[in-house]
């Protein structure tokens, strides 16, 4: 089997927790509602903003534009009036979200032996902010914005082998989302599923990816997992 020479990894959810600080940020505009359906509810509608930008249902935007107008038809559709202070403070959240325990070390293992990348929907400008506030270490950013188009599209992933110089197969996507790992498997990545159970609070849905190349709880079990097939 060819030997896997970077992993790309997704970041919201996979390794940084974004519902308790959206959630933290909406408790602290004391809106008339359930922070953590908010939360839950404007995460839903920037998702599905990205694949109706992939059905050319709305203009390219960035990620971070698709947020200020999700929220926007959020607090509309729910009648919650919010200053454009407050509103801009809610987006800036998305920039400051914490990783997920073991992350930086894990990141740092993983370093050793391999290249070791963001992928994500995110925008650039998105990303550099996240990894310095959560500081982890990449050897290089991906974004959608590459692109043009968002995850699951095969061109997101591919962006980011073509400028590593590699071929699809050297080359592990690691996330927590089983639609991300088909779309880098259908784009002919391998692909690593990391369980993420608290995702969305301890009533999170059961995930699973059977058809992944691995199945694990975290980085120290992907970097083990890696090092038994070398």
């Amino acid at each position: 089997m060819v030997e896997v020479r970077a992993l790309t990894f997704d970041i919201f959810g996979t390794l940084l927790d974004w519902r308790s600080t959206i959630t933290s940020a909406f408790r602290e505009q004391a809106l008339d509602a359930v922070p953590e359906e908010l939360a839950d509810d404007w995460r839903a509608r920037a998702l599905a903003a990205t694949q109706e930008v992939n059905q050319k249902r709305r203009p390219w935007e960035t990620f971070d534009r698709l947020h200020q107008v999700t929220l926007g038809e959020l607090l509309d559709e729910r009648g919650l009036e919010l200053a454009t202070a407050g509103r801009t403070m809610l987006v800036r959240a998305w920039h400051q979200l914490e990783p997920w325990s073991g992350v930086p070390a894990g990141l740092e293992t993983l370093r050793r032996g391999r290249v070791v990348a963001a992928l994500s929907n995110g925008n650039l400008a998105l990303l550099v902010d996240l990894v310095r506030h959560a500081d982890l270490r990449f050897d290089c950013l991906f974004s959608a914005e590459l692109a043009q188009v968002y995850k699951p599209e095969a061109e997101v992933y591919l962006t980011g082998v073509r400028l590593l110089g590699l071929e699809p197969s050297e080359v592990m996507m690691v996330a927590a989302h089983p639609f991300d790992l088909e779309g880098a498997r259908g784009a002919g990545l391998r692909t690593a599923f990391i369980d993420r159970p608290l995702e969305y609070g301890p009533d999170s849905p059961w995930r699973e990816d059977p058809e992944a190349d691995a199945s694990v709880h975290g980085l120290d079990e992907l970097d083990a997992h890696l090092e038994r097939g070398r």
